[in-house]
């Protein structure tokens, strides 16, 4: 969850009454619906980028000489970065407005910072180091 409360939690998909086990899926009848798409996107993006960079640096492990660097899969795992932060940084600038829609059953405007935004902010730390490993790594024998 993105944003919990008491008795709900929500994300960037959908808003659940924790009471009821109900869920409620984010549509473009939500308040800056468009924030949200951005925040998937980004995700969604950060997640391809992570698993080509992986594919890649397989790739250039066996296609690289010696003593090369993983530049590719450096810039592709930064990239990744780079999608994360913006995620959750659409998400931090929003998160007001986001949680002001009619749409909500209940006040979700008094909740706070769920764990899934804490491990994004997380994930970006490590993409962040992991990228620049990337950059200093070279291929040894």
């Amino acid at each position: 969850a993105w944003w919990v409360g008491d008795n709900f939690s929500t994300d960037v998909w959908r808003m659940c009454v924790t009471n009821t086990s109900t869920c409620t899926a984010i549509t473009d009848q939500f308040n800056d619906y468009q924030s949200i798409q951005a925040v998937q996107a980004a995700m969604i993006l950060s997640t391809i980028f992570c698993c080509v960079a992986f594919l890649v640096f397989v790739l250039q492990l066996f296609r690289l000489k010696q003593g090369e660097r993983f530049v590719l899969t450096s810039i592709i795992q930064l990239l990744s970065c780079l999608c994360v932060m913006i995620a959750a940084s659409i998400y931090t600038d929003r998160h007001e407005e986001l949680h002001k829609s009619n749409e909500y059953n209940m006040e979700v405007s008094q909740g706070q910072y769920g764990y899934s935004f804490i491990l994004a902010w997380i994930a970006f730390a490590f993409t962040l180091i992991s990228g620049v490993m990337y950059l200093i790594l070279r291929k040894r024998k």
